[in-house]
């Protein structure tokens, strides 16, 4: 692989998902943090309207306005269909090539911890997350197919990331997960550097990964109104195994909904409030691990 040339930290994609929002301009006002000796890094607000009036979005969803379709479709006149655009046009290098690497920082009111979101298993992506895994226990790495999540800002570029951190209420900042999130960004500018250098980081040789395979809505009236609530055994235990017989759900009058699959899943982003518009309750995964010295 060539080495990295052109790095995007991109905070705001979403409005009122502070943390990104504030490191991004933490970086912005103090360059020296960001600056490595063989790679361009630049700041890149996502969503200025979003972000001046602290919505997640204007008209829709940022993140879901990155697909090829879409970018090419001039007809598309939203405010958000407009800024992708523009985004797209920000994010090439000065030879007209998308940006090496996009990293895009979110946060959750779901439990997510300190999660990496990448849409495929590049091995470089790998050995990234596997040493950024080594900073803190919290850090956890899910995986889903490009095909899926092609619409998203990170798909600009086939090494972009998303970052993910929570549990962080919409329009509300967290000290504690600031921190955090900013020290991932800079390690994994330290090891864009390194691996520049020819002096990749030792890493773990295996890598726990939560694997995407599709997610849920909240059980439903034919109205389309909500008829039950996320069990509370269930609120805030993303990532921890969910078996067949578990309670998943418990309905307005108390009846518990019961896990009815026959293998153990992993859920993650439980209960999410941006996703209530999108009919999802949670996300569900399969885990695996995978051996980094055969990829």
């Amino acid at each position: 692989m060539d080495k990295i040339s052109t790095v995007a930290i991109v905070g705001g994609t979403h409005g009122n998902e502070l943390t990104g929002v504030y490191v991004a301009k933490k970086f912005t006002n103090n360059q020296d943090l960001i600056t490595r000796p063989s790679f361009l890094s630049q700041v890149v607000f996502g969503n200025p309207k979003a972000i001046q009036e602290c919505r997640r979005y204007i008209d829709k969803d940022l993140n879901r306005c990155f697909s090829r379709a879409d970018l090419q479709n001039s007809t598309l006149s939203s405010y958000e269909d407009t800024r992708a655009k523009e985004i797209q046009k920000i994010l090439l290098s000065p030879q007209g090539k998308p940006y090496d690497v996009i990293i895009d920082l979110h946060t959750t009111t779901s439990n997510m911890g300190l999660s990496i979101l990448l849409s495929s298993e590049h091995p470089f992506l790998l050995g990234l997350s596997a040493y950024l895994s080594l900073l803190s226990d919290d850090v956890k790495v899910c995986c889903s197919p490009k095909s899926q999540n092609a619409v998203y800002l990170d798909s600009l570029s086939d090494l972009g990331f998303a970052i993910e951190v929570g549990a962080v209420a919409q329009g509300v900042l967290n000290a504690e997960l600031f921190q955090k999130t900013e020290k991932l960004i800079l390690a994994a500018l330290d090891y864009f550097e390194a691996y520049n250098q020819g002096k990749s980081p030792q890493i773990p040789g295996t890598l726990t990964i939560y694997n995407y395979t599709g997610a849920i809505d909240y059980p439903r009236n034919a109205r389309g109104e909500i008829e039950a609530m996320i069990h509370p055994q269930r609120q805030f235990k993303d990532y921890q195994p969910l078996n067949s017989g578990d309670p998943i759900f418990l309905t307005f009058d108390g009846r518990e909904i019961l896990y009815e699959g026959t293998s153990t899943i992993y859920p993650i982003f439980i209960n999410e409030a941006a996703y209530y518009e999108k009919g999802i309750a949670m996300c569900l995964t399969q885990k695996k691990t995978v051996n980094l010295s055969t990829t």
